[in-house]
């Protein structure tokens, strides 16, 4: 039996329009019209006629963007490719509450094969079959009726009255629709799939069509401060994978998942914000100069980081990566990149479990015994959606966990689980790292987030959010410091002091700048998180 055939309506071309408008609107929108229901919440017949014109005037705008990108020459081939972009991004909006701007996209475009792959499970394969290979298949079995010319003119008939009923649409709902938007603004972010184009054309043309901007060097003479003899100064900078706050033992979890970060003295920091919702964002943005509120992938790439600086005062810098890349951030100084090869017992060709990084820094500590020196570790820490492979498993403190892909079919306690089964091996792995920093005179440990994770919180899985609607799953981060110093009880008492205050990854500039006494004239004190400290 051939499907196709069965399914075939021989349709006109503006019925065919029509038809798959309808399917965009009802089907793969429905994320977006529920929100907007949330938001309306209809109870007279004036609100109700005007929720039922939101479907209406986003099938009227279907037909014109249908008919507009392919139509009238290339029918099937447009819904057909319309139908599986709409597939994907419908599972991914139903499934992990993900919405599509041009972060992240950057985040997708810049994913390694290894996360990628770790997303494809039965329950994505069955969800884009069934929602987009059999539509589509179907779609291209269709056989249009009527000639090129009866095309255009019944194509320009309907979407005549397409663009007349967006009109009337628009006059009589107006003050409704604009009253709407301005107090739910993430909600156009929803509308499949026009808020992923938008971000694919803002992506493409801050990327590849924007002229690059000329290089700038924040500060040409940075110098170390040598305001009293001490060793060489040694900090490790330890950049922490979708790790959230509330998950810590040592921020008041109900779970004591950081027993060695508490045994040896690690200050815990619990009030603490990243930069982004995404490695692609928060990453290049917490060693910026650039504020949050005013960061800019182009500007941040095209001037100095703090690395940079703190390179050019004449300390050795050296970034290791156990994470896709650096973003750019390693980019002017050593750096070891992530290999999932490297290691055939912490490896397994796709990822590498952080302990890699331990034996890693023993080599790199070795080569530079008798200067300044700063070393970045890049963990894959508690990455998703596969949380089972952060961790070996004889480590899996916490049972049972839930060793798969589509955690939506997770129960929350296995979930919680297996996540949390990650933040005490993260803790393992940093206990570890102070381990080797106990017997470096004057050295320190400095371990942040990138951003955090949502585990099925209001509906939301992963992170990625956009930042003004993003939970605090996503944004609040544990930042955890050790220092040989704080055996000073002075020291140590003045930075406990600080440990509820409201800090955020705009403060790593200056805090890295201070730990490692690189004097800068790029350098706020007031950013400094430990300059009230000074030994």
């Amino acid at each position: 039996m051939n499907l196709g055939r069965t399914v075939n309506i021989n349709p006109s071309s503006s019925q065919f329009v029509i038809y798959s408008s309808l399917i965009i609107t009802l089907v793969f929108n429905y994320p977006f019209i529920s929100k907007v229901y949330e938001s309306v919440q209809p109870n007279t017949l004036w609100e109700w006629v005007f929720f039922v014109s939101i479907p209406i005037l986003l099938t009227l705008i279907n037909i014109l963007f249908v008919s507009v990108f392919g139509a009238v020459f290339f029918p099937r081939i447009t819904i057909a490719f319309t139908f599986l972009v709409c597939a994907f991004l419908f599972y991914a909006s139903v499934v992990y509450g993900v919405i599509f701007d041009s972060s992240m996209l950057q985040n997708i475009v810049e994913t390694n094969s290894g996360e990628a792959l770790s997303y494809l499970n039965i329950s994505f394969l069955l969800f884009f079959i069934l929602l987009g290979m059999l539509p589509v298949f179907a779609v291209l079995n269709q056989e249009i009726k009527g000639g090129f010319t009866s095309r255009i003119k019944k194509l320009l008939l309907i979407n005549l009255v397409a663009l007349l009923g967006i009109i009337l649409i628009a006059g009589l709902f107006y003050k409704s629709y604009a009253a709407v938007g301005r107090n739910n603004k993430g909600l156009i972010k929803h509308i499949i799939p026009y808020a992923f184009y938008d971000a694919g054309y803002k992506y493409l043309r801050d990327t590849y069509f924007y002229p690059p901007l000329p290089y700038r060097v924040l500060d040409k003479h940075p110098v170390i401060n040598d305001f009293k003899p001490m060793p060489p100064r040694t900090l490790v900078v330890v950049v922490g994978e979708t790790a959230r706050a509330d998950k810590f033992g040592s921020n008041g979890y109900f779970r004591n998942t950081t027993p060695n970060l508490q045994r040896l003295g690690a200050v815990s920091f619990n009030n603490v914000t990243s930069c982004g919702t995404a490695t692609a964002v928060s990453v290049p943005c917490m060693f910026s100069r650039l504020p949050r509120k005013q960061y800019d992938t182009r500007i941040a790439s095209s001037q100095d980081n703090v690395l940079d600086i703190i390179h050019r005062a004449g300390t050795a810098v050296t970034w290791i990566d156990n994470n896709s890349s650096c973003k750019g951030v390693c980019s002017r100084i050593d750096s070891i990149a992530f290999d999932p090869h490297r290691d055939p017992i912490l490896c397994d060709g796709d990822f590498c479990l952080d302990e890699i990084l331990v034996n890693q820094l023993n080599r790199t500590l070795k080569e530079y015994s008798s200067s300044n020196r700063v070393v970045i570790l890049h963990m894959i820490g508690s990455h998703g959606p596969t949380y089972y492979r952060r961790y070996p498993e004889n480590y899996g403190r916490y049972q049972p966990d839930c060793p798969r892909s589509d955690i939506q079919n997770c129960t929350a306690q296995t979930l919680n689980n297996t996540y949390d089964n990650t933040i005490a091996y993260t803790d393992y792995v940093l206990g570890k790292v102070i381990g080797l920093l106990a017997n470096v005179p004057n050295s320190a440990m400095l371990y942040i987030s990138d951003h955090g994770e949502s585990l099925g919180e209001k509906g939301l899985y992963l992170h990625g959010f956009p930042y003004k609607l993003a939970p605090d799953e996503q944004t609040h981060v544990p930042m955890v410091y050790w220092d040989s110093n704080l055996g000073n009880t002075a020291y140590k008492r003045c930075v406990a002091k600080r440990v509820d205050n409201p800090y955020s990854q705009d403060n790593l500039y200056d805090t890295l700048l201070g730990l490692t006494a690189v004097n800068s004239v790029t350098y706020q004190a007031n950013l400094d998180i430990f300059s009230p400290c000074k030994i």
